[in-house]
């Protein structure tokens, strides 16, 4: 081989070298697929999950703000869906009424299932009115049984990722005192309403928790579910005691269309009182970004506000 020959495979070679060795390694970039694929039904359960999850888990919502829990029926798509997560996080109590079967289904295919009214202490549980069997299942609008629901996930997630179990635990710790601060937060608004004005009228009858955390005498027009729709005497009645009592507002729901609210106070005002719809609360379901209600925290601040500045 002539020295010109062997010059240029030299040359060759120390170019290959070069752009070798200066070619960045492959970095794999998404690491979504490291992270715990969870499934949450709500959005109070799709933010407290990524709260706790934190930057090791992927959520997926299926009820976007201002879907009703109650009349919600889920899709081929969510069914699909819930199969493939890692763990699917849900309320019970009867909340996600017409999904019973399909929880049903994923317990008993060993999907990891994470499901709040299981890890519940029942004597913290209201019972509804018209049947004590039944469970109230609206249990975040009490800042302590949402500790309780914190606690839980936090369990379900080490459970189902051990070797992260310290992470999700200071994350809950984290968030443990976040909650304190809420719950101080309410109560130092309800402080501000004379007890004779404590007087809470929503759409339907999602704030008993509510109530009984924060001194509320709390009335729906419509039972513990939107299942159950209000009558011509369950609107003459609840109007006669707003009259009778100079409620100074009511108010109407996120989640709940505002007819059967607006016919109360139509009612009310056939009476000869005029009571204002003070405002919208989120009852089932968080706000959206643009409301700045989007989190359990935003939310709570943003309901203890609205029913305050509307009464006092």
């Amino acid at each position: 081989m002539n020295k010109k020959i062997k010059g240029l495979m030299a040359a060759v070679l120390s170019l290959t070298l070069l752009f070798v060795g200066c070619s960045a390694p492959t970095v794999k970039t998404d690491s979504s697929e490291d992270k715990l694929n969870i499934v949450a039904t709500t959005t109070m359960l799709a933010d407290l999950s990524k709260i706790i999850g934190g930057n090791r888990v992927k959520v997926d919502g299926l009820m976007g703000p201002g879907i009703d829990p109650h009349l919600y029926q889920a899709s081929a798509g969510d069914v699909s869906l819930m199969h493939k997560a890692d763990v699917v996080v849900y309320n019970g109590l009867h909340l996600e009424g017409k999904m019973g079967e399909i929880f049903e289904n994923l317990s008993g295919q060993g999907s990891a299932v994470i499901c709040i009214e299981d890890g519940l202490d029942k004597t913290k549980l209201l019972s509804s009115e018209d049947d004590s069997s039944i469970y109230d299942p609206h249990i975040w609008f009490d800042a302590d049984l949402w500790k309780d629901a914190a606690q839980i996930v936090a369990r379900g997630l080490s459970d189902a990722d051990p070797d992260s179990k310290a992470y999700y635990e200071e994350n809950l710790s984290s968030y443990l005192e976040e909650l304190d601060n809420t719950d101080k937060y309410v109560r130092d608004r309800v402080s501000e309403l004379a007890k004779e004005q404590r007087v809470l009228v929503t759409a339907h009858d999602a704030f008993q928790y509510f109530g009984k955390a924060y001194g509320f005498e709390v009335h729906g027009l419509q039972g513990i579910s939107t299942d159950a729709e209000a009558g011509t005497a369950d609107v003459s009645k609840l109007a006669n005691f707003i009259a009778e009592r100079q409620i100074k507002a009511i108010f109407v729901e996120s989640s709940v269309p505002p007819k059967t609210i607006e016919a109360l106070q139509a009612a009310v005002k056939a009476k000869g009182f005029n009571v204002s719809i003070g405002g919208e609360l989120y009852s089932d379901s968080l706000g959206d970004a643009e409301s700045k209600a989007d989190t359990y925290i935003l939310t709570m601040k943003a309901n203890i506000d609205t029913i305050v500045d509307a009464l006092k």
